[in-house]
């Protein structure tokens, strides 16, 4: 989990593809709402998954879960961050995502299940060709987006202001084990985090569970924090 959500602006999507060798690219959805979201990707025919992060003690930290139909659409997404006890429950209605509790209009959508705009917030979004979030603009914030070749969502960059912040991920080389990743953040040019992820996978390629560190390099000297994600996933 790439770590959850910027809840003020409330600020996952699935894959379809085969039970086969080589693995199918995320989908623009897939792809564009873990970017924003910051969990991991999941490809193949998901009907539900879940995303659990726990710290060294076993406690729960953050918790992503969601429902998707399967035309690859999410129709429900829940956020929980334990540590600032805050989250977000949402449904899909229509173009929108609905509050699940008060029925508000949290994020528009375009085309057939992608980002539109974050209306409270005042943010739009801008797609490419292939139909991939790139960009995320507001009065004083744009944020761009990148992916690899397959789709794998490889980090943003967010301006505000005269802040800067910059995180870039890397997927280890085999396309099977997208998730091996190593990830790094800096804020105008001075590094915040380093992060370290290795898994275990399913037949379709999506973690089954993962070993998450996270190096604070703002501090001197340095710290680090182990954690573990228990991941569930049930397919068509």
């Amino acid at each position: 989990m790439k770590k959850i959500i910027i809840l003020s602006a409330l600020t996952a999507s699935l894959a379809g593809c085969d039970n086969q060798e080589v693995p199918l690219s995320y989908t623009p959805e897939m792809a564009s709402f873990s970017n924003e979201f910051d969990f991991d990707p999941l490809r193949g025919p998901v009907k539900d998954f879940s995303q659990t992060l726990m710290n060294e003690k076993g406690e729960v930290v953050k918790r992503v879960a969601g429902s998707v139909s399967a035309q690859g659409c999410f129709d429900k997404l829940e956020f929980q961050d334990l540590e600032s006890n805050t989250g977000a429950s949402l449904v899909l209605d229509a173009n929108y995502y609905l509050d699940a509790v008060s029925r508000e209009k949290r994020i528009k959508l375009q085309g057939k299940c992608q980002l539109a705009e974050l209306p409270a917030a005042a943010i739009t979004y801008d797609t490419d060709d292939n139909g991939f979030v790139v960009a995320a603009r507001g009065k004083d914030i744009t944020v761009n987006y990148r992916y690899d070749k397959d789709g794998y969502p490889t980090g943003k960059t967010t301006r505000a202001k005269d802040s800067t912040l910059e995180v870039t991920a890397k997927a280890g080389g085999d396309m099977k084990k997208k998730l091996d990743y190593t990830a790094a953040s800096q804020l105008n040019g001075n590094a915040i985090t380093q992060v370290k992820q290795s898994c275990d996978y399913d037949s379709y390629f999506n973690p089954l569970s993962c070993k998450l560190e996270i190096i604070d390099e703002s501090v001197t000297p340095p710290t680090s924090a182990n954690y573990a994600i228990e991941n569930t996933i049930d397919y068509y």
